[in-house]
């Protein structure tokens, strides 16, 4: 059945098979550079907020070091 095909044809037909590979391996390529963009904007964001809850976390302790060290006090 197959060798009923013309080579032509057939060539035509892995060409355009080929093609649309290629053209789906490169939509991958630019979805992957883009997730791998938006993962490091992620991570430099999760990295900003861990500071920030460090900073209020320090903060607070102090606050209430300092709210227990003024009830110790006559």
């Amino acid at each position: 059945m197959v060798d009923d095909i013309p080579p032509e044809q057939s060539l035509v037909a892995m060409e355009r098979k080929i093609e649309a590979l290629i053209s789906a391996a490169q939509q991958l390529l630019k979805e992957n550079q883009a997730l791998r963009a938006n993962e490091q904007r992620w991570q430099q964001d999760r990295a900003r907020l861990i500071e920030k809850n460090d900073l209020a976390r320090t903060r607070v302790e102090a606050m209430i070091h300092r709210l227990k060290s003024l009830e110790s006090q006559p």
